[in-house]
């Protein structure tokens, strides 16, 4: 299961070119019976996933969340300290169901201040570590700074990006599922 915002609800996108169709299209390739269920909202914060995570926790009972939110807490200025906290919770919940945990990191533009934008990125890696689980760095690394590869809005990677996603987070997911 894909608990995400808009980068994982395939924003400005086509119905299935969205990283998530992608990376479902791996797996049927691969002959893996892993079917990925896509709880991802545009412009959801960790506050939202945490109010949701019971739910879609207990409606698709997922072996794996790969937990894609924290951006939009960034863009509105919130709290990465209260971020941290959210997406603690959603990874305790989830390892409570007997789900792993997959964290994929964001970045926000360096226009928020560097000490507010180090603060945001550091809850990634600082989290993985102390819940032990694995993350995937900057998912968007090597495509928010393209031109080719982005929307006009500079925020959402358009559909030529999708595949390069799907492909880093295909990397990280393959030792979860073989655990």
């Amino acid at each position: 299961m894909v608990l995400g915002d808009s980068i994982s609800a395939g924003y400005g996108l086509e119905n299935g070119k969205g990283w998530v169709t992608l990376l479902q299209q791996k797996f049927n390739n691969r002959n893996k019976s892993y079917t990925l269920f896509n709880e991802s909202i545009s412009g959801d914060t960790t506050a939202g996933g945490l109010a949701r995570i019971n739910n879609a926790l207990s409606q698709y009972k997922p072996e794996v969340v790969l937990l894609e939110l924290g951006a939009n807490d960034g863009l509105r200025g919130l709290s990465p300290k209260l971020m941290k906290s959210n997406l603690a919770e959603i990874i305790k919940r989830t390892q409570k169901s007997g789900a792993k945990v997959l964290l994929l990191s964001m970045r926000i533009p360096p226009n928020y201040g560097k000490r507010y934008v180090d603060m945001f990125y550091k809850v990634y890696p600082q989290l993985a570590a102390e819940m032990n689980i694995p993350y995937v760095p900057f998912i968007l690394e090597d495509i928010a700074l393209v031109k080719g590869l982005m929307q006009k809005d500079g925020l959402h990677p358009n559909a030529k990006a999708q595949p390069i996603i799907a492909d880093k987070i295909w990397k990280y997911i393959q030792p979860v599922l073989e655990k």
